[in-house]
C-alpha cells in the first residue's frame, strides 16, 4: 500500500471527520484523481521534441501519456485541426497517491525560494491546480538530457463539496500551502 495511502486512512480521515462533523464515513473527501497536463504547442512540427516531451512526462508519471489534438484550426498560431499540442496523463489509485507523496516530500522543496503553493488556486468545487514551470525539479529526470524546459500543470480532483474542505484535505496530506 502507498506510503500516503496509508496516512490518509490513518491520520486524515479522522482528523476531517472531527473538523467537519461527518456523519457517515463516506461524506469524507478524498483524492480522486491526479491529472498532470505538458502543453507542447512548440513541438507541432517537431516529432523528435514531441517524443522526448512525452517520454519525459513518462518518467515523471509513470504510465504512458495521451498526446491531446488541436480541436480546432487557428490561423494565427499555424495550428491545424488534429495537430499535437500537448500530452496528459490521469492518476488514479496506488499511483496517484505515490505521485502525490513524491510532489509533496521530494519534489516541492527542490524548488528554488520556495515558500509554499498558493492556496487561491482551487476551482470552487473542491479540486486544486498547480502549475510548475520546469520539469527540472523531478528527481527522476536527468539534467544533462533535457533539450528543452517545459512546465506542467497538475490537477488535484478531490470528492470534497468546497474549497475549505478541499484545502483541509490536501493540507493535511503533506501539501504546503503559503501562510
Amino acid at each position: 500500500m502507498a506510503r500516503l495511502k496509508d496516512k490518509y486512512r490513518s491520520e486524515v480521515v479522522p482528523a476531517l471527520q472531527q473538523k467537519f462533523n461527518y456523519k457517515n464515513v463516506m461524506e469524507i473527501p478524498r483524492l480522486e484523481k491526479v491529472v498532470i497536463n505538458m502543453g507542447l504547442g512548440d513541438c507541432k512540427d517537431n516529432a523528435k521534441a514531441l517524443e522526448t516531451a512525452v517520454s519525459e512526462l513518462t518518467i515523471i508519471a509513470g504510465q504512458k501519456p495521451l498526446v491531446t489534438k488541436a480541436k480546432k484550426s487557428i490561423a494565427n498560431f499555424k495550428l491545424r485541426s488534429g495537430m499535437n499540442v500537448g500530452a496528459k496523463v490521469t492518476l488514479r489509485g496506488d499511483r496517484m497517491y505515490e505521485f502525490t507523496d513524491m510532489l509533496v516530500s521530494i519534489v516541492l522543496p527542490r524548488v528554488r525560494d520556495f515558500r509554499g503553493v498558493s492556496a487561491k488556486a482551487f476551482d470552487g468545487r473542491g479540486n486544486y491546480a498547480l502549475g510548475v514551470r520546469e520539469q527540472l525539479i523531478f528527481p527522476e529526470i536527468e539534467y544533462d538530457k533535457v533539450e528543452k524546459i517545459r512546465g506542467m500543470e497538475m490537477v488535484f480532483v478531490t470528492t470534497a463539496k468546497t474549497d475549505e474542505e478541499a484545502k483541509e484535505l490536501l493540507r493535511l496530506l503533506g501539501m504546503p500551502f503559503q501562510a
